[in-house]
Formats: structure tokens, C-alpha cells, sequence
């Protein structure tokens, strides 16, 4: 088991996470197992950093996933606990929202993208 602590909407959790056992499969007597090389994934670019000013509010991943519905657009005026998006994580559709009222002064994301835990995803100004 394995124990990480992730933060979903402010609040923490302390998960288990067991690890998957990989199947074994037989061979013949006297006949060597040699494991497979493991997958080497190519370096992704790194994004630039977002600067957000003194009393913006900025919307960070809570969890890795991919932005499936983007529901509001740079320059857009919203109200604290309005859905900006729509993100989905381990099958699960999961809604984010205004954490104030103000304007949308970055929109980070678009439709199918990929996001890691703490990304910043949009600011509210």
C-alpha cells in the first residue's frame, strides 16, 4: 500500500492506494524469464508560469485529469459557485467551480486538455 494525501476543493484526504501484482506466466523448466525494458515516456514541455495578481482567485487542478467541457471564456463575468468546468478524473465527472465573484481573466485550459494536480487552470480577477 501506498499512502498520498490529496486535496479535492480545499479539503484533505489521507488515500491508500494498494499496487497492482502483475500476472506471472509460466515458463518451461530451465528456461530464463527476461522482464521487459519498461516504457520510457518522451519529456513533455514545460508551461510557462502563470503570474496572478494581488486578490485574483486562481482555480488549480484538485486532481490529475483531462478538461472535458470548458464553460466559460476570458472575459466572461461570474459569481462565486458558478461551473467554469468540467473536469474528468478516474471515470468521474467533477465540477469547477468560482471560488469568488469577479471576471475571468485567464482561461489556461481548453476542451481535452490534460491537467496535473495544482495546475492552474483559469484566474478570476
Amino acid at each position: 500500500m501506498r499512502k498520498f494525501r490529496v486535496t479535492v476543493n480545499g479539503t484533505s484526504y489521507n488515500v491508500e492506494v494498494q499496487e497492482e501484482i502483475k500476472s506471472v506466466t509460466a515458463v518451461p523448466c530451465g528456461q530464463a524469464v527476461v522482464p521487459a525494458a519498461p516504457a520510457v515516456a518522451a519529456p513533455s514541455p514545460v508551461a510557462a508560469p502563470v503570474e496572478i495578481a494581488a486578490g485574483d482567485s486562481a482555480i488549480k487542478a484538485p486532481m490529475p485529469g483531462k478538461i472535458i467541457k470548458v464553460l466559460v471564456k476570458k472575459g466572461d463575468k461570474v459569481k462565486k459557485g458558478d461551473v467554469l468546468m468540467i473536469l474528468e478524473a478516474m471515470k468521474m465527472q467533477n465540477e469547477i467551480t468560482s471560488p469568488a465573484s469577479g471576471c475571468v481573466t485567464l482561461m489556461n485550459v481548453a476542451n481535452g486538455k490534460s491537467v496535473k494536480p495544482g495546475e492552474v487552470m483559469a484566474v478570476i480577477g
